[in-house]
């Protein structure tokens, strides 16, 4: 068996319509091992949702996959025909939630019947008579409660339930067939603070029951990331600017972009008193249809060195690749 459920190697994606050619993701490389949680951090704008499209097997019309390769338990996913990896790799061995996801519950059907409608597309059977019907609704309460569900939830219609409950029975149909892989978009930004933490206890005991094996996190909000993840990659401008241990990489960031992250986060002491001052990242995101020479946050960053304007860096990794951050700041390269 493979160590890795996830191998993303040198991947491209970029829109493409009447606005021009925006470089969304530009030469993403990293993998996920088997039973771990990698999260993935930055700024709007970054890539991360783009790259979350990509790693689905199914990107919207105008985003297009460049170069690169995609394993997902070890399948290309983008050499094999759709029908294969309908069938053979989405809800079998991964599955996406992508932001918004409450909203594709139907608002005039019982959630129930959008499960009954799910299984049926799945597996292709009607699903007509009673003792069926029951056994179905059996299998999706047992899951359900995983997720802090009550089986009167499938008796109910999505206007019904709060954001949070929507958020996660989306989240409890899409891994009703227990994916080793679970890719989530940005499951707690539209929710209330007790919510997101109700949505964060729901997604490890789905890990803790086995459900799930193995998950990429997509998150702007580094706390939420840091509660649930071993690991972390940190986005700028369509590429991966750190990634290492979720710990060090907010603690010991490497990356000057991660620094400046990390530093925007607020943080309280026991008795609610702020603790440090808040700092703001000067500038703004570079327009990724011309994105700069050199390395992308060099426009921004507080450390420009004259390489940086016109080499981009590779990835250097500290000892025994426990972590890496793009930056000239990390070799003695940085002088020539």
């Amino acid at each position: 068996m493979a160590t890795h459920i996830l191998e993303v190697q040198d991947l491209r994606g970029y829109y493409r319509g009447t606005f021009g050619v925006v470089h969304a993701v530009d030469g993403v490389s990293f993998t996920v091992d088997r039973g771990v949680v990698m999260g993935i951090a930055g700024e709007s704008g970054g890539g991360k949702s783009t790259l979350a499209q990509l790693v689905s097997g199914s990107p919207p019309p105008l985003l297009h996959l460049e170069g690169g390769t995609i394993l997902v338990d070890g399948i290309d996913i983008y050499s094999i025909n759709p029908e294969e990896l309908r069938t053979e790799v989405k809800c079998k061995r991964m599955s996406y939630v992508p932001q918004s996801s409450m909203e594709s519950l139907n608002p005039v059907k019982r959630i129930r019947d959008f499960i009954f409608d799910v299984v049926r597309q799945r597996t292709g059977k009607r699903i007509a008579s009673s003792e069926e019907k029951a056994e179905v609704l059996d299998m999706a309460a047992n899951h359900m409660k995983t997720l802090g569900l009550d089986r009167p939830v499938l008796d109910r219609y999505p206007h019904e339930l709060s954001g949070g409950m929507k958020q996660r029975v989306v989240i409890a149909v899409s891994t009703l067939w227990n994916p080793k892989l679970l890719i989530i978009d940005e499951p707690t930004s539209a929710l209330d603070v007790t919510s997101q933490k109700r949505m964060i206890e729901a997604l490890l005991n789905l890990k803790r029951a086995g459900t799930i094996e193995s998950m990429l996190y997509i998150s702007h909000d580094l706390t939420s990331l840091r509660q649930l993840c071993g690991e972390c990659i940190i986005m700028y401008a369509g590429k991966i600017a750190e990634i290492g241990d979720m710990e060090e990489t907010i603690d010991s960031p490497r990356h000057p972009y991660s620094r400046l992250l990390t530093a925007a986060i607020a943080s309280y002491d026991s008795k609610g008193r702020k603790m440090g001052e808040l700092k703001s990242i000067a500038g703004s995101p570079p327009d990724l249809r011309d994105p700069p020479a050199g390395c992308r946050f060099h426009p921004r960053c507080p450390y420009v060195m004259d390489i940086c304007r016109t080499k981009e860096p590779p990835m250097f990794w500290a000892g025994e690749r426990k972590g890496g951050a793009s930056c000239w700041l990390l070799t003695s390269q940085a002088g020539q």
